[in-house]
């Protein structure tokens, strides 16, 4: 395996909504034996009792070769040639013997069951690099934060590009990617969101990208008359010279019951909260870490950051997902495993090795489910480039 770690909505208008997709959201969260084994179990928390693994499938292109999956995403909604449920996912390098570290440009679907075949949804030079992918649930629109291109293209559910953002935003390495929707009700004083009263979908969506060559992280607006950035965060510490390659903010996980979103800072092995990350304004969180790594925030929207967990076992991470029960899932390049976070208690309350092979194998996962029972934890494992379920 070769990879980058081992070289260091208001849809107001026809138009729009057609390219962009208007939604409510959906149950879906974006996240090494034989098929139906069981793992030994972890300590306390929902990892502790997913004790089956299943290997869904291959990711590798079978055009192409392109492989080293990195970013996953489950579709929430049928559409083009993507049924809902389908694991996406992104390859990072192709299959060249001269030059393959970050040239990957296809993109995948697996069916989420055991014995899966992927078949390429698209495959594009725009995507050169793809690390990360999330999907807007209302028209299945696929948007792909592709490193190497420096950009950020949007596909249809049937594979065409329909735009491609570097003309629009000025990118520095787009390094992670999630939707974002609020399920809160609007306060009639402030224009801030609360949880209070009856739940619905607010006006507001919008997609966040971090960027891994200046740790910033990117708030795409999605308006009625167009997309609209905003630098909202700087300062994600950045460190492309770890021998497990780029650590920079990543991972990036969103709560819509309450408008939270989560950024692994993989350098500082820590993870940050954002609350009411629909409401943070540009440039209203300055990042610093200072003695040990220990982060800490700045700006006017600063009493929206708060630090939930840093340190061990947290070991250079760069994906996360949620759990059913709000508990934070994040995977380790650094050794393999996950680990589980009370987001609201900053306690780890589970661990579990998900790959006794080389490090560096997971980058990506995807949860679904609404109990332990329906819970499923989707990972990519590089080492031999497949998606493996695990589950109670």
């Amino acid at each position: 395996m070769t990879n980058i770690r081992n070289l260091s909505l208001a849809c107001g208008t026809f138009g729009l909504a057609a390219l962009l997709g208007c939604s409510s959201g959906s149950m879906y969260n974006s996240s090494m034996s034989s098929n139906g084994t069981t793992m030994p179990a972890a300590s306390s928390g929902v990892l502790s009792q997913l004790q089956t693994s299943t290997t869904i499938g291959s990711t590798v292109d079978t055009a192409n070769g392109d492989n080293n999956p990195y970013g996953l995403a489950i579709a929430p909604t049928t559409a083009g040639n993507v049924t809902a449920g389908d694991l996406l996912v992104c390859n990072f390098n192709s299959n060249s013997s001269t030059n393959a570290v970050g040239q990957g440009t296809t993109i995948e679907d697996l069916s989420p069951m055991a014995g899966s075949k992927p078949k390429r949804i698209a495959q594009d030079p725009s995507l050169a690099g793809c690390d990360a992918l999330a999907i807007n649930p209302g028209k299945g629109y696929i948007w792909a934060a592709a490193y190497t291109a420096n950009d950020n293209p949007i596909f249809s559910p049937t594979g065409t590009l329909v735009n491609t953002l570097a003309s629009a935003y000025k990118w520095a390495g787009p390094w992670g990617q999630i939707y974002a929707a609020p399920t809160t009700s609007m306060s009639s004083s402030g224009g801030t969101y609360s949880t209070g009263g009856s739940s619905s979908t607010a006006s507001t969506s919008a997609f966040y990208i971090s960027e891994a060559q200046n740790g910033w992280i990117v708030q795409a607006n999605i308006t009625s008359t167009g997309i609209q950035y905003n630098t909202i965060a700087t300062g994600f510490p950045v460190n492309t010279s770890s021998q497990y390659g780029i650590l920079a903010p990543a991972g990036l996980t969103y709560d819509p019951s309450s408008d939270t979103l989560y950024i692994i800072s993989s350098d500082t092995n820590s993870v940050a909260a954002f609350t009411s990350a629909s409401t943070i304004p540009a440039n209203g969180i300055m990042v610093t870490a200072g003695m040990n790594n220990a982060l800490t925030f700045s700006g006017p929207a600063a009493s929206q950051a708060k630090l939930i967990y840093s340190g061990a076992p947290l070991n250079y991470p760069v994906s996360s997902a949620l759990l059913y029960n709000g508990d934070l899932v994040v995977g380790n390049t650094g050794d393999n495993n996950m680990v589980e976070i009370n987001p609201a208690t900053g306690k780890m309350v589970g661990e579990k090795l998900v790959d006794t092979g080389n490090a560096g194998a997971i980058f990506g996962i995807a949860t679904s489910g609404t109990s332990l029972t329906t819970q499923k934890l989707f990972f990519n494992d590089d080492n031999n480039n497949s998606v493996i379920e695990i589950s109670q």
